[in-house]
């Protein structure tokens, strides 16, 4: 006899796990890594598309016209699935919980870089470094926009290898690996195109591997 209750058991306390991973139905719950991921990427694309629209209506140089019409399009899509997925898990758009909380514990310090603020988004424009790139022109709008958006690529791929590590949800995880793999590709472009005009990246807020 047990045996059949150690089993019985057993089976209770994993779907008792289950529910409060993932909440009701196998969806994710509110506080779940998925949720805070997809709460958190749609926002920072927000700022990448905000930012490829300003560099985008000063006229710059076809290739960095090109890039920011891909980066609009992308993560603009990306976005709008991201908020999907909250629809569908029937969970808020907004969280009173901090940027980047659902990575708290799990040996993610918000970001590595220097100027590192507890609660931030990895690789996020500051207010003034956006008035900044609203106010440049020419080639130094093109090089702030490169540097600025490689810093942010970078804060992308970094969120999107931290829920890599933390879910196993099959459309989670494919979005998150896009993200590591086109971005990464962009970082390598811009840092080209940052190279033609004589200038190079911020230091990188990604660890060295």
């Amino acid at each position: 006899m047990r045996r059949p209750i150690l089993i019985i058991c057993g089976v209770l306390v994993l779907a008792v796990a289950a529910f409060l991973l993932f909440g009701r139905g196998g969806t994710p719950g509110d506080s779940s890594p998925e949720a805070g991921f997809a709460r958190d990427m749609a926002t920072h694309h927000a700022q990448a598309v905000d930012m490829a629209f300003i560099i985008r209506d000063k006229g710059p140089a076809k290739e960095i016209r090109s890039l920011a019409f891909d980066i609009i399009n992308t993560q603009a899509n990306q976005r709008g699935m991201f908020q999907g997925w909250l629809q569908q898990w029937e969970l808020s758009q907004a969280t009173d919980q901090r940027p980047m909380a659902w990575m708290s514990g799990h040996g993610h310090g918000a970001t590595p870089s220097a100027s590192a603020t507890p609660g931030v988004m990895p690789g996020m424009a500051s207010a003034a470094e956006l008035g900044e790139l609203r106010q440049a022109q020419g080639t130094q709008a093109e090089v702030l926009f490169l540097q600025l958006m490689i810093r942010h690529h970078e804060g992308g791929v970094q969120m999107a290898e931290g829920l890599l590590a933390l879910s196993t949800r099959n459309e989670v995880v494919s979005m998150a690996q896009k993200i590591v793999d086109g971005q990464s590709g962009e970082i390598k472009l811009m840092t080209e195109l940052l190279e033609q005009r004589g200038a190079r990246p911020y230091p990188s807020i990604l660890k060295s591997q």
